[in-house]
């Protein structure tokens, strides 16, 4: 059915490109206030606290972040952390979740109870940390993994995702001779690629932002996070002392200039902000694919 494009159609549509363009303003701008004031001196970050651009640009509080070589370990560990998290979270979350889908399953109406019941009732920290520690997690990678290894919310959705696909799929896989694993590597997986490259990128920032578990878990600070490093090094350059055993090479480092937060927030958003676009494209459509049915 053909639609004439009337004048108030025209109007319409370029009044809604300019309110987009506004709220992409709004999101944006924030983004671009950090950037460049992580670039500007320590004068003129005090003096424009808003800008858009340093009118004396300097990498001073970038050479102080990445003047340690503590950074460079808490990245790498971060990347670690990140990408086998990630890993063993979408592994345990797809393999719970398929013979969850799968109406005849015995005992699914209790399993799916207890899915939901961390939902609703959470144990706590300090039991948490017990655990943690009676399994010998303590100062160890693995407690930054296995205590989240599987998302109760991100279970149920892809739960959902997987029984909205045809029946028919399964049955003609058996036929075949396929098995429930060949079924699930060869056939439901390449149909779940939006859903599943939904949950990679909510758990990659989730492992990557967090910084409580690695405080809470981690003492060695060679073992720290970026998050938490760079919480360190804010820490220090606002004056308190934290002590030369917990900060390490980093509290016998001279304070950064102001913008110091700033580029901080750039350094540990910027891995995250690179990933996102190859992922959005699915982003969406996981979200809607696998919210319909319960």
């Amino acid at each position: 059915m053909f639609i004439r494009d009337t004048p108030s159609r025209k109007i319409f549509r370029l009044a809604n490109a300019l309110f987009l363009l506004l709220i992409a303003c709004v999101m944006v701008l924030p983004f671009v206030m950090v950037l460049a004031s992580s670039f500007a001196t320590e004068s003129e970050a005090y003096q424009r606290p808003l800008m858009l651009f340093p009118l004396n640009p300097t990498l001073e509080c970038y050479t102080y972040l990445f003047s340690s070589s503590t950074i460079f370990t808490s990245i790498y560990i971060s990347i670690v952390v990140t990408g086998v998290g990630t890993a063993v979270n979408i592994v345990m979350t797809v393999l719970m979740a398929y013979p969850l889908a799968h109406k005849n399953l015995h005992g699914r109406s209790f399993l799916l109870n207890m899915v939901i019941f961390p939902m609703l009732f959470c144990s706590g920290m300090i039991p948490q940390f017990i655990l943690v520690k009676e399994l010998g997690l303590l100062n160890s990678l693995w407690s930054l993994i296995l205590p989240t290894a599987i998302s109760s919310y991100n279970l149920l959705v892809v739960k959902s995702f997987f029984q909205e696909l045809p029946d028919e799929l399964e049955d003609a896989a058996r036929i075949d001779g396929a098995n429930e694993l060949i079924t699930l590597l060869r056939i439901i997986l390449p149909l779940s690629l939006p859903v599943l490259a939904t949950f990679t990128l909510f758990y990659a920032v989730d492992h990557w932002n967090s910084y409580f578990t690695c405080l809470l878990y981690i003492n060695d600070a060679e073992k720290w996070t970026v998050q938490l490093v760079l919480r360190q090094l804010i820490i220090l350059s606002s004056g308190a002392n934290v002590g030369s055993d917990s900060a390490g090479e980093m509290s016998r480092m001279s304070l950064p200039s102001a913008g110091l937060r700033n580029a901080a927030i750039i350094v540990a958003t910027l891995p995250i902000a690179i990933v996102y676009p190859f992922l959005q494209k699915y982003f969406t459509k996981g979200m809607l694919l696998g919210s319909v049915k319960g």
